[in-house]
């Protein structure tokens, strides 16, 4: 290896365009959009797709509404063939649906796929060849003069076979393949040789596609050259300008809303961005980014994880658990802080509002996912996060101190087993921490006796000690928390107290959260009561607390109370 092997690369050129228009304009609709999963995707597998899954795959592309799909290459695959002829011969190709073949500039592949396509109600023709210098000077040798005749040639060809089919409308698209690698004056001498070999104009629609064939520069440079093409080609108004990019340096995405924004009116990719060495354009995460900018795309993702299911039974290709929108994780937070910004945003997200939740670009709803696994949490995790799972999954609402509490009980447990803690263990953890003190606990619950008083309420608790004897205690106060603590004569008052309910309706039961201090204690400890009776529950919260201090004080564990029912 050289000791510096980087001096084997050079960086691509500038394009000389000093009044470039396009940095300074903003996407306001969504481009034509071409699916290439069942071509240039399918070729890109390990193993390609056999004719159901291609029909599965094509099915589902019309269903999420793509008017534009290319089928594949009918010349070069007898599976293609078949395929593309029986969806035209069956009418399985719905009339506002164009498929695209795709052919090299050969006389017999051109022939061959006329014939494929032969009685459909329109087509999109796909004619490629390479024309950067890498390409006409190593692989095929060919000066540029030669290369347009070649161009010239087969145009005319497919024009003698089409004009004798006028059944059929007629689209060609021509690709001059290695674009972003070429001479950007051999590019607009190809591409004006072929529009004027098709005679391109009303009536005789045209496409120029402009394609990344191997990304070789930074995406700005791309919108460039798609920029300085636009202001050029003849007969601009009857073509429609398309890209093609690929991901090789990771920004296939990025070329493509700088190519739209440069003049491009249509792009190609496939779903999830599956393609050759590093893929193509991810037409999904291309369309979602308009939709995050108020821009309809135009196709269906409401269901984002089917699409996705889909593709990965069609492809046998994962989606990674991080890629943007659909993958598994995606709408997932570990950190602490991100967790607490999220439970936050969302509480204050009204309906019809714009969308404003930290960390969250876009609304999990609308790609028909849920909020089940927005936030969850392992050692990296913080109280925000514990929180809002214990609210959205058992309507428990913790006061700020209290989730300050609980997060290191949590803490605790998951820097042990160094995983992840699941929503119903972080209950169960919730439910033994705050054990229900009619089950455990210095001080169990047996009934109470409440009557009035001149300036309160007189309680009598009957408990069972730690030794498993009979108590019967007696005190007074403002209500029955007050009346409770001062039957327990253990020099405590109540800092905070809280309640509401889970559930609705005759099921519903009373949650009863209290914060006790003492003048002998630093900081403060929570109970929990749960009942169907807020009396009831405000007694046993108390208990609970009380419970809580007395085991924390002899270094004991809580014992575990059960689940809470």
């Amino acid at each position: 290896m050289l000791s510096q092997p980087q001096t084997k690369y050079r960086p691509f050129p500038s394009v000389a365009l000093p009044d470039r228009q396009w940095p300074s304009r903003t996407l306001t609709q969504a481009p034509v959009w071409l699916s290439t999963d069942l071509r240039d995707g399918n070729q890109a597998l390990f193993e390609p797709m056999n004719r159901e899954r291609k029909l599965r795959l094509f099915h589902e592309l019309v269903r999420l509404g793509f008017k534009e799909i290319e089928l594949g290459f009918p010349a070069a695959s007898r599976t293609d063939f078949d395929i593309i002829r029986g969806l035209i011969d069956e009418g399985g190709i719905p009339a506002d649906v164009t498929p695209m073949v795709m052919t090299q500039l050969r006389e017999d592949l051109i022939r061959e796929t006329v014939r494929s396509v032969q009685g459909a109600r329109r087509v999109i023709v796909h004619f490629y060849n390479a024309i950067a210098p890498a390409w006409r000077e190593l692989v095929f040798g060919l000066t540029v003069p030669e290369i347009i005749a070649m161009v010239e040639r087969h145009i005319a060809l497919l024009r003698e076979l089409t004009e004798a089919q006028p059944q059929t409308e007629w689209i060609l698209q021509y690709s001059p393949e290695t674009f972003c690698m070429a001479e950007l004056e051999v590019s607009l001498q190809v591409c004006n040789a072929a529009i004027r070999a098709w005679d391109a104009g009303p009536g005789r629609p045209m496409i120029i596609n402009l394609p990344t064939t191997v990304e070789v520069s930074t995406p700005n440079v791309f919108a460039d050259q798609i920029e300085w093409m636009d202001r050029r080609l003849e007969r601009r108004e009857h073509i429609v300008l398309s890209v093609h990019p690929h991901n090789d340096r990771g920004t296939g995405v990025a070329c493509a809303e700088q190519a739209l924004l440069a003049g491009a009116q249509r792009v190609e990719g496939c779903l999830f961005g599956n393609g050759e060495r590093s893929g193509n354009l991810d037409l999904v995460t291309l369309a979602l980014n308009l939709y995050t900018q108020g821009i309809s795309p135009g196709l269906d993702f409401s269901d984002i994880a089917a699409v996705a299911r889909i593709v990965e039974d069609c492809t046998s290709l994962p989606i990674h658990p991080r890629h943007p929108y659909v993958g598994d994780l995606v709408f997932t937070a570990f950190s602490g802080s991100h967790q607490d910004a999220i439970a936050k945003g969302l509480a204050a997200q009204k309906p019809e509002q714009p969308w404003r939740v930290p960390y969250l670009p876009i609304d999990p709803h609308d790609l028909g996912r849920s909020y089940d696994r927005i936030v969850r949490v392992n050692s990296q995790s913080g109280k925000g996060g514990i929180a809002y799972l214990l609210e959205r999954d058992h309507g428990v609402r913790m006061p700020r101190r209290m989730q300050v509490e609980f997060s290191a009980v949590v803490q605790a447990s998951v820097d042990d087993s160094e995983t992840e803690i699941s929503s119903e263990q972080i209950w169960a953890l919730f439910c033994r921490e705050y054990g229900d003190p009619r089950r455990s606990g210095r001080w169990r619950y047996q009934g109470h006796r409440l009557q009035d008083i001149d300036d309160g309420q007189e309680i009598e608790l009957r408990l069972i000690d730690g030794q498993g004897g009979q108590a019967v205690l007696t005190g007074c106060g403002s209500g029955p928390v007050a009346a409770t603590v001062a039957a327990l004569e253990a020099g405590w008052r109540v800092d905070d107290f809280h309640q509401s309910s889970l559930g609705s309706g005759s099921d519903a039961q009373a949650v009863a959260i209290v914060e006790l201090a003492g003048a002998q204690r630093m900081g403060s400890c929570f109970g929990v009561g749960v009942d169907r009776n807020i009396t009831t529950a405000s007694i046993l919260a108390v208990l609970c607390a009380c419970n809580r201090a007395a085991a924390q004080a002899e270094g004991a564990a809580v014992p575990s109370a059960g689940s809470r029912q």
